[in-house]
């Protein structure tokens, strides 16, 4: 089967829902970071919440509902299709783990039952990984001939106990997340959800929908190093790229643009830069990086796909904006960082890739679309 197009998307952020108008607040250098008040002593009081959904610490459960309720409708709306169509299959990754008085599938389900949607979600739970493994599953279902059209992607709320536990791990930065920079000192807890309405080529041809970019390949890898910290060699990083840049048939240099994890910790930052150095240290020009975890925050499950459409957003405007807090780059990393504004993307695909908690490492790969309905 030839790889799927994607012919929706949605995300909620912190900036806002609308795709082209929170990308503009990207380039502009806006930021979703500010103080939320929490009754715990924590290592950062800063976090970036959803604006459009009340922050209710007590109640994450329902704001994990509504959020995927909301930008599910979206992103069929976007992709002209209706919430109930029978031919698409739902895929929601999260690391959101709640007990609605029932099993841990309750609240895809519930999501889903809400847009009066006829199938039960398939659930991916791959940590930080979980957004970007969602869209990789939702690949294979439809390479594979099992579905004609898939709705992948993640949501993930902010919870007290996903601040209290970073707090512990002393992952999180009292000040901001600066990726790449010599002054990191860790990661802005974010939430959020971003889905993409992926479709077989046949399928997007016969209602002539509009095609935003081509799914071109996946590739994972797992170091298995630890439970929260990465493999310092970053093998397995460079293994993900690797098979996902095999699976589309392209060479490192026909890459463009990366849109990095970039948590802003100095571990993941250190093995990530020496991953990509890896990989296209050596070319002339190589890829420009680029990261939105400085102004929307790291929003765990959600995170891969937020930044897929991140990703889809810089070929189709040709621009990335620039890393939040980066004044001073790490010397060791010698690819290309928008530091001052908005940059230039050279010409070729772009990559996104995620680093999760249990060594999950994910690359997915788009290049932009084709015909316009």
């Amino acid at each position: 089967m030839t790889a799927p197009v994607v012919t929706g998307m949605a995300w909620s952020t912190p900036l806002g829902a609308d795709l082209d108008g929170v990308w503009d607040q990207l380039c502009a250098g806006r930021t979703g970071v500010a103080p939320v008040a929490s009754p715990h002593q924590l290592r950062s009081e800063l976090a970036a919440v959803d604006s459009s959904v009340p922050y209710r610490p007590e109640a994450a459960a329902e704001r994990q509902v509504t959020l995927a309720e909301r930008t599910l409708t979206a992103a069929f709306a976007d992709a002209g299709l209706a919430a109930d169509d029978p031919r698409a299959l739902l895929v929601l990754g999260t690391s959101f783990g709640a007990d609605l008085d029932g099993p841990p599938l309750d609240w895809t389900t519930l999501a889903a039952r809400g847009i009066g949607h006829p199938h039960r979600p398939m659930c991916v739970t791959t940590a930080c990984s979980a957004g970007s493994d969602s869209i990789l599953v939702a690949d294979a279902l439809i390479r594979s001939g099992r579905s004609q059209v898939c709705v992948a992607g993640g949501v993930d709320v902010l919870t007290e106990a996903k601040r209290l536990g970073h707090s512990a791990l002393g992952t999180m930065s009292p000040s901001g997340l600066r990726a790449f920079d010599e002054g990191h000192d860790g990661m802005i807890l974010g939430e959020g959800a971003g889905f993409l309405v992926l479709e077989s080529e046949e399928s997007a041809r016969r209602r002539t929908a509009r095609v935003y970019a081509r799914l071109g390949g996946t590739g994972s890898a797992n170091d298995a190093a630890g439970l929260t910290a990465p493999d310092p060699s970053g093998r397995s990083v460079v293994a993900a790229v690797r098979r996902c840049l095999d699976r589309a048939g392209l060479d490192r240099s026909d890459v463009g643009v990366v849109s990095a994890h970039g948590t802003g910790t100095q571990l993941n930052d250190q093995v990530e830069a020496s991953s990509l150095n890896q990989l296209f240290g050596d070319l002339d020009p190589g890829p420009i990086v680029f990261g939105t975890k400085g102004v929307l925050g790291h929003s765990l499950g959600a995170t891969g796909a937020i930044e897929a459409i991140a990703t889809i957003l810089a070929l189709r405007h040709k621009t990335v904006p620039p890393l939040a807090g980066l004044r001073s780059p790490l010397p060791e990393f010698t690819l290309r960082l928008p530091a001052d504004g908005p940059a230039e993307v050279p010409a070729g695909v772009g990559i996104s890739l995620t680093l999760g908690f249990g060594g999950f490492n994910t690359c997915l790969l788009f290049s932009e679309g084709g015909w316009q309905r």
